[in-house]
């Protein structure tokens, strides 16, 4: 019973502290108050662009790096001129020198392949060579070699798009209003032909 005789009285302070609050601002304030609002969001939205475009920024402007090669580059015609039987210097003056040659396995040649550029996939293959009696008995590929037209290719970085031409045709220019008039100048007024005489000279 006493609670519900104290909510008309702490509704009455309630309404008589919101009633000293707007009092208290003028009513000029309260368009200010919506003016920051809005202001507060276009600069939050400002802020989430500029963030987003310093990021596509800092993407595209990609530190230089190096191309990186390392082994032997061997060819889909380089593998068609080996044949079961050949001598050791006649598989290397095809393939080149071997990248590895082990002691323990002196039956064995490995030529290893890896290119990294910049701006290009990576590319990275393994041929191993087997010899028996110093005469070649077969190899082993990880991948399929490409030929030498196709491996110049990979190596050719995407084109670029070249930026559009500044520059509108007739029609064009049709979907565009025409300036208006600029509204002509005032005369000028003439000029004066005569002219007040010059202070006098002082008398000697």
């Amino acid at each position: 019973m006493i609670a519900r005789s104290l909510l008309p009285s702490a509704r009455f302070r309630v309404y008589t502290r919101l009633h000293r609050a707007y009092s208290f601002w003028p009513p000029a304030f309260f368009p200010m108050l919506n003016t920051l609002r809005h202001l507060h969001r276009a600069v939050l939205f400002a802020a989430l662009a500029l963030a987003a475009g310093t990021v596509t920024l800092l993407t595209a402007c990609a530190p230089y790096r190096p191309t990186i090669v390392q082994g032997n580059v061997i060819t889909r015609e380089q593998l068609g001129a080996l044949r079961p039987g050949m001598s050791r210097i006649q598989v290397r003056d095809i393939l080149g020198t071997p990248l590895v040659s082990d002691l323990f396995h002196a039956s064995r040649w490995d030529y290893v392949f890896t290119i990294d550029q910049q701006g290009v996939a990576p590319q990275a293959r393994r041929l191993t060579v087997l010899f028996q009696d110093d005469r070649l008995e077969r190899f082993e590929t990880n991948a399929e070699f490409p030929s030498e037209v196709e491996f110049a290719a990979s190596l050719s970085k995407p084109v670029t798009k070249r930026p559009p031409l500044l520059q509108a045709d007739e029609k064009d220019l049709a979907d565009f209003p025409a300036p208006a008039p600029a509204a002509p100048l005032p005369p000028v007024p003439p000029l004066p032909s005569s002219y007040p005489p010059l202070e006098n000279a002082p008398q000697s």
